[in-house]
């Protein structure tokens, strides 16, 4: 009789080193031993990788598990519930296809792709039953690796031309399937292993359509509360329109318009609907009366604050108005004057991380027609300098004022209401991998640092990522609180830049180390760009938002 060969498996919660048999499924193994997870097991790092709790072990490994407080936890959490409301819809309305689309109140909007888009009250309850019944079920999720042309022939038989466009540029012979109780779908991720895994969700009446309600990050035993984001959704619906001008919402479409040789005219609509925008924000501005002596610029990390403030600087000349831009990021203090978080780190989003004091000495005498020596701040050295750049406003001036923390009311509690006019930039990109995945905008930020990052502040991509949770929770706390204040909302995404970015990131996220716990959310990335088309950065201006994050800017960054 042969002798079943054991491995040895670390396993990084407890800090044990157990031997199972080959073939031991990380299901088992977490059933065999004592978690210390504040919530049920959802998925594990593998060699710090991410793999579902099915994965079966041939090798040594090191194992941590994970729940859905983890970020990777949350997205397979958030997957697996869309998974289970596209079945109930299915269940209930077999002819209707149901579109998942932008994070917005704390939850996901949702709506009929096709006529009539709105969602009824009546609906969203029958559909609400239906998920909870699904989940008592307790229902598997099953993965099955199937030929590409046979995965293509199943969504295109299902209606669904999106994720059919999407697997016939990534030129890969099998593709990943989901099954849900005989019904079919593809999610770019992982799943938790069964539907019993996902008891806290709820829907609610939004707009025409429902906002999908995930757990909280803060108390993940209750839904995130609803935070009303009208003016965001206004943004989401005119970047959605702009697609539509465009003929481009996903990514199979824009993998399409590139590989029939039309991309140069999609990014010249792209650019020229984003001037338009600047041109009537510039126009809002010297609509008020009198006009606002104080224009502030907000935004979270990477969303083209700087080039954004710089294209109103331009329009705003072409008005007879004489801007004055001052950059925050010039007001950090010295780095070993900079707050840390509760890891340690510093914490660049803190508001504390700049020189309030200074800052507000030099906006008075500037308003009071005074020169001042504005700073210089290297991310370099990390130290603040002169090197003579003096600023004095002149007749017909104003001050255009950019940085995460601008509309921070402490930043100008000084300056009355009606001398401000305030703008929120972000960039959320309406681009989905198809009706049912949509990406994040925050990926589409953190894409764009990882380059710029790399380029310009000498940091790998191991370095932006670790910092990026850091950069997260700051934004929560220090700049989406105020987006809501803006007078107007400027979406700086492009429907092609991700296509671009792709050439510039995907060498350096390949450096991450496997050894790193970094290595995952690396992985997860590269795996996102397999299925864009590159797309050559030639014909971009030397203007757009995009080229702060390359080369070729016509603009000066300090």
């Amino acid at each position: 009789m042969i002798k079943q060969k054991n491995i040895e498996i670390i396993i990084e919660n407890t800090g044990e080193r157990k031997r199972y048999p080959l073939g031991t499924t990380l299901l088992e193994i977490a059933a065999d031993i004592k978690l210390n997870l504040k919530h049920r097991a959802i998925g594990a790092m593998v060699n710090n990788s991410l793999k579902e709790l099915d994965y079966a072990i041939f090798k040594p490994k090191t194992v941590r598990f994970i729940d859905y407080t983890h970020p990777d936890g949350m997205r397979m959490y958030v997957r697996s519930l869309s998974f289970i409301l596209l079945k109930a819809v299915k269940n209930l309305y077999p002819n209707r296809r149901l579109t998942i689309q932008h994070s917005v109140s704390n939850g996901y909007y949702c709506e009929f792709y096709d006529e009539p888009k709105e969602i009824s009250i009546p609906e969203i309850v029958d559909i609400l039953t239906e998920m909870r019944r699904i989940v008592d079920a307790d229902l598997p999720f099953v993965r099955e690796e199937i030929l590409t042309s046979e995965a293509i022939e199943i969504f295109r038989i299902q209606n669904g031309e999106d994720k059919a466009k999407l697997f016939e540029n990534r030129n890969l012979m099998y593709t990943s399937v989901y099954w849900l109780d005989g019904y079919a779908d593809y999610f770019y991720g992982y799943l938790a292993p069964s539907t019993g895994y996902i008891p806290i969700f709820d829907l609610f009446k939004y707009y025409d359509g429902m906002l999908l309600r995930v757990p909280s990050t803060s108390d993940p035993t209750n839904v995130a509360p609803i935070v009303l984001q009208d003016k965001m959704f206004d943004i989401f619906r005119e970047h959605k329109e702009w697609s539509e001008i465009i003929g481009v919402s996903t990514v199979g479409e824009l993998n399409e318009v590139n590989r029939k040789g039309k991309i140069t005219d999609l990014i010249m609509l792209s650019e020229a609907l984003q001037e338009r925008k600047i041109i009537k924000i510039v126009d809002m501005i010297l609509g008020r009366n009198p006009i606002p002596r104080i224009i502030l610029l907000s935004g979270p990390s990477s969303s083209g604050k700087t080039t954004t403030a710089k294209r109103i600087e331009v329009q705003l000349q072409v008005m007879g108005i004489y801007p004055q831009v001052i950059s925050l990021d010039n007001y950090f203090v010295d780095r070993e004057k900079t707050p840390r978080d509760e890891n340690g780190e510093y914490d660049f989003e803190n508001i504390e991380a700049l020189d309030i004091e200074l800052f507000n000495q030099h906006l008075l005498k500037l308003l009071q027609g005074e020169a001042v020596e504005i700073p210089r701040f290297s991310f370099q050295t990390g130290q603040r300098s002169y090197c003579g750049d003096f600023l004095q406003m002149r007749k017909n001036s104003v001050l255009v004022i950019e940085g995460i923390h601008a509309l921070n009311p402490r930043l100008t509690n000084q300056i009355p209401d009606k001398e401000k006019f305030k703008i929120y930039v972000s960039a959320l990109t309406a681009l989905c991998m198809d009706a049912h995945n949509r990406i994040p905008t925050t990926d589409n930020r953190l894409i764009r640092r990882i380059v710029r990052d790399y380029q310009y502040r000498g940091y790998s991509a191991q370095d932006t990522i670790k910092r990026w949770p850091s950069v997260r929770r700051g934004e929560e706390k220090y700049i989406f609180p105020f987006q809501e204040e803006a007078d107007v909302m400027y979406n700086s995404a492009l429907l092609f830049e991700l296509g671009v970015l792709k050439q510039y990131a995907e060498p350096i996220l390949r450096e991450v180390s496997p050894l790193c716990p970094e290595y995952a959310e690396a992985t997860r990335l590269l795996k996102f760009f397999s299925y864009l088309l590159p797309i050559p950065e030639k014909n971009i201006p030397p203007t757009s938002i995009l080229r702060e994050f390359l080369f070729g800017s016509s603009f000066k960054y300090h």
